[in-house]
């Protein structure tokens, strides 16, 4: 009887034995690491369908390539994407990888709730060979890189090349002005009674971008005061723009109230012969306009180098990550590899990297090989970006909507907005003092 019960202990000894083993090797990963030492990312954006597809695939390869990396993707459309980051942020409970606009990036930096990711950058995590400083720039504050840069989009003047051709007009837009771009408007008006330019919308883009090609800018660097001291520049600013409506080569606010989508556009409907806009907007407009349009650099945007790389989202890492150094691994992945960035063709702007752009042009579209030429060429002189937009900036951008329509309806002359937009303005940036 003895003998049976140490044979049956040795029995059960050995069935656990083999139990722990068989548990082991399930829990194993492919690369022969436990599952304790699995890693899972979280990674969020916003987007339509086409990008969430793009990224999925990608999110796919990068698995592939780290067996040990699980990544939980979480998406959602612009409005439901920042609804649901707030409470996360409010909690600790943010993504370890989030995709951040720069309308966002200083409120949550500021915060203390971004991670500074100059030390991947250093020590190569996230590699920076192939990419531009100025690139990288557009997610600093106050020398602490917040978003790492997904892709770059340059300001640029969509011209209709055949309205042009037909009115005799040529367009030198390495060397034109300020009052060369005026000309080509008033000309274009008296030659076929149709607009010159779209309404140049002052708020967040054009007038920002005249103050850089006076050497000025916008905001003061810390986010506290307006950037710029003569409000000469504001009215030499509307009194241009009040000439060309005046002249009907401009529309006014309530003509250009009525473009509700792409296919309302002026120069895609043949009533403009140029039009502001971003480089990454340029597909959208060539594929729906039937005139022949093209990428012109705005004017005077040498003297000053006042053209800079507008980065078009980031990536960021929160504070609460205890996975920071895999997702630093997972930007690096995102910005630099070539076989991902053929399957993002350019959706998040044109690459940062040069390298990845040399490896993926000859499988883009005519349209989408335009764009990033025209990036090329207008990063050959590019200078370091405005820092993100500060607190209060949705503010101060209303209060510069309204008193420009104030001055183009000719309530108040550009001296009174100069005046009344400084005092506002100044006001709401007091917050950050």
């Amino acid at each position: 009887m003895r003998k049976f019960g140490l044979a049956l202990l040795c029995l059960l000894i050995l069935l656990s034995n083999t139990a722990c083993s068989s548990s082991s090797e399930e829990d194993s990963g492919s690369n022969g690491e436990i599952e304790s030492n699995k890693v899972t990312l979280r990674v969020a954006w916003w987007g339509g369908q086409p990008r969430h597809d793009s990224t999925i695939k990608v999110i796919e390869i990068y698995e592939k390539k780290n067996p040990n990396v699980k990544i939980v993707a979480e998406y959602a459309n612009w409005d439901d994407y920042w609804k649901k980051l707030a409470p996360m942020a409010a909690t600790s409970q943010l993504p370890d990888v989030i995709q951040m606009d720069t309308a966002y990036l200083f409120q949550y930096g500021i915060k203390d709730q971004l991670k500074d990711l100059t030390q991947y950058i250093k020590d190569g995590t996230i590699g920076s060979s192939s990419i531009d400083e100025n690139a990288i720039s557009g997610g600093m504050i106050a020398d602490k890189l917040y978003g790492f840069t997904l892709g770059s989009n340059v300001l640029t003047v969509i011209a209709n090349d055949d309205m042009l051709e037909e009115t005799g007009i040529k367009m030198d837009d390495e060397n034109w002005t300020w009052n060369d771009f005026e000309k080509i408007a008033l000309d274009v008006q008296n030659s076929t009674g149709k607009y010159g330019t779209n309404g140049m919308n002052p708020t967040h883009v054009f007038f920002p971008y005249y103050l850089r090609t006076q050497g000025e800018r916008f905001y003061s660097e810390d986010g506290t005061d307006l950037g710029y001291s003569d409000d000469k520049l504001f009215t030499q600013y509307f009194e241009r723009q009040l000439r060309l409506v005046d002249a009907n080569a401009f529309p006014t606010p309530d003509v250009e109230a009525h473009i509700k989508g792409l296919e309302d556009e002026f120069i895609v409907t043949g009533e403009s012969a140029m039009t502001w806009n971003w480089s990454n907007q340029f597909s959208g407009f060539a594929q729906s306009a039937e005139a022949s349009l093209s990428l012109n650099l705005p004017p005077e945007q040498a003297e000053e180098t006042a053209l800079f790389l507008r980065p078009s989202m980031f990536f960021s890492i929160p504070k609460s990550s205890k996975q920071k150094e895999e997702a630093a691994k997972f930007i690096d992945f995102f910005v630099n590899n070539v076989e991902a960035n053929k399957l993002i063709k350019g959706d998040r702007g044109v690459p940062v990297s040069s390298k990845v752009v040399k490896a993926i042009k000859p499988e883009l579209a005519e349209v989408e090989t335009k764009i990033f030429d025209y990036v090329e060429k207008a990063s050959q002189n590019v200078s370091a970006s405005d820092s993100p937009d500060p607190l209060g900036s949705a503010e101060v951008m209303n209060v510069l909507q309204d008193i420009s329509e104030q001055i183009l309806f000719k309530k108040i002359t550009p001296e009174d907005g100069a005046r009344s937009f400084r005092e506002q303005a100044e006001n709401i940036l007091g917050i950050n003092k």
